[in-house]
């Protein structure tokens, strides 16, 4: 399929997969959207000095640098897992030039996320330690693992199969009692697939451009 960098309204770059019309972030403004969605909403919800942090559609890499950035700065330590059976090219990272979006202290960060080795668990910073794995979603199989998943898959609308019920029982496995997840989404189908699991589901104000988006909770 047809790719192309484009440039969100906040001035943040993202990918386009111009067959499906659809971004791996929002075009309304992609860092805006994670700090929201994933940061404001999911990190900075759950108060734990130490989060296992499992992200679904690991992708351009920018939710594994926001998290290491705030990750840093509030002295938590992190342990990340980023999944993504397709991951995006070194050509295409380099042409969406993340680096250039923060400060200078955090340059060498992003290019150490970027340029780490799949398949191994490796130190980004003493805080953040990230382990990305070119696996498709329906293989996933941990158990009562992580704290918080950010679910960040290609919308339901052209990935529906991402989306249903016995991917968010994977989901609900895969986290610790009092684990949550958040995603971007405020679908109904999705929704009630969390439902059907066992999450306890909010709708939040979604971030620029979009009205809604969901929280869930393992309350067990």
């Amino acid at each position: 399929m047809k790719r192309q960098i484009i440039t969100t309204a906040d001035g943040s770059k993202t990918i386009q997969i111009i067959d499906w019309n659809e971004q791996y972030h929002s075009k309304h403004g992609a860092l805006q959207e994670a700090y929201h969605v994933f940061i404001r909403m999911g990190f900075q919800f759950i108060n734990k000095p130490e989060l296992s942090i499992l992200e679904i559609g690991f992708g351009t890499g920018l939710n594994a640098i926001i998290t290491a950035i705030e990750s840093k700065k509030a002295n938590r330590k992190v342990n990340y897992t980023g999944v993504e059976a397709y991951p995006v090219s070194s050509n295409e990272l380099e042409l969406l030039n993340y680096s250039d979006l923060f400060k200078t202290e955090f340059k060498p960060l992003v290019n150490k996320i970027h340029q780490s080795t799949w398949e191994f668990l490796q130190p980004i910073e003493p805080n953040f330690h990230l382990h990305k794995k070119k696996l498709f979603f329906q293989e996933i199989e941990d158990k009562t693992a992580y704290d918080l998943i950010y679910f960040d898959a290609f919308g339901a609308r052209v990935q529906p199969e991402l989306w249903d019920k016995n991917i968010m029982a994977k989901m609900y496995r895969a986290l610790n009692s009092q684990g949550v997840l958040v995603t971007y989404s405020a679908k109904g189908s999705v929704r009630r697939a969390l439902q059907e699991v066992g999450f306890q589901v909010e709708r939040l104000p979604g971030p620029p451009g979009k009205r809604e988006m969901l929280r869930a909770i393992k309350a067990c």
